[in-house]
């Protein structure tokens, strides 16, 4: 009797992820994380904006959380769609800043409302993810 073996396959959303120190020098290895992604998966017109969401939704956590360290996540759920995210270990939920005409702080998720298609947060039972969603254009 022959047998043969079967071949390994893809599973699930295509994603790439990092754990990281919850401190500010980790806001430039997280660019770099969604920066190569997004060249990886050739939609580096994403990039700019990709790298400016992930800079925020880490400084959030820095700024907000006192978790030991984050994970950021880069995962496409749709051929048309580029999550981005950053899960930590705190339940607070987020929440849009009001920020006066002369704050200096206040305005990362309104940034990254701004930029994104949309954004959001899970729930989860160690804490939360923030994500934002960036739309792939087709290319012509």
């Amino acid at each position: 009797m022959t047998t043969t073996a079967p071949r390994p396959s893809a599973t699930g959303t295509p994603g790439y992820t990092e754990t990281m120190p919850c401190e500010p020098e980790s806001a430039r290895r997280a660019r770099l994380l969604v920066s190569a992604v997004l060249n990886t998966w050739g939609i580096d017109g994403l990039v700019e904006v990709g790298v400016q969401i992930v800079a925020e939704l880490i400084n959030n956590a820095i700024d907000h959380t006192r978790c030991r360290s984050v994970r950021v996540l880069v995962t496409r759920p749709a051929g048309a769609v580029v999550r981005i995210g950053v899960a930590d270990t705190c339940g607070e939920s987020p929440e849009l800043g009001s920020p006066g005409e002369d704050a200096e702080e206040g305005r990362g998720l309104l940034l990254v409302e701004a930029l994104s298609w949309r954004w959001g947060y899970d729930r989860k039972r160690w804490g939360k993810v923030v994500w934002a969603e960036l739309e792939v254009q087709a290319k012509c």
